[in-house]
């Protein structure tokens, strides 16, 4: 398949106002790995249909984020590298965590770094 980065997306675009690098339904906050993830999901997988349905967007944007995803863009691993280092810094990925654990604050530089990464 051809990389994402060659493509031109009707429905996709990056939002500048978030730190995540991957794409989003254009006009929306819904990031496209979001869409494929119901798509995809073990337990409850949806249609297309569905997932258009269920957030009013137009079936061709939820297919789009599909076909996107699919390509294995590399954003979407940096994306998650990045959210996984923020959650080991903060103590997120701690055993404890979920069950009362503390949540620790990540100093302003560390943070920038991570996010920045």
């Amino acid at each position: 398949m051809t990389p994402a980065t060659s493509i031109t997306w009707q429905h996709l675009a990056p939002n500048a106002k978030s730190s995540y690098k991957q794409l989003f339904v254009k006009g929306t906050r819904i990031r496209a790995r979001v869409l494929y993830g119901m798509y995809m999901s073990a337990e409850e997988p949806m249609a297309p249909e569905q997932i258009a349905a269920e957030f009013n967007l137009p079936l061709e944007a939820v297919k789009e984020a599909i076909a996107y995803c699919q390509s294995n863009p590399p954003e979407i691993a940096q994306d998650f590298e990045r959210e996984e280092r923020l959650m080991q810094a903060s103590g997120m990925n701690e055993p404890d965590y979920k069950c009362g654990g503390k949540f620790k604050v990540v100093p302003a530089d560390e943070l920038a770094r991570i996010l920045k990464s």
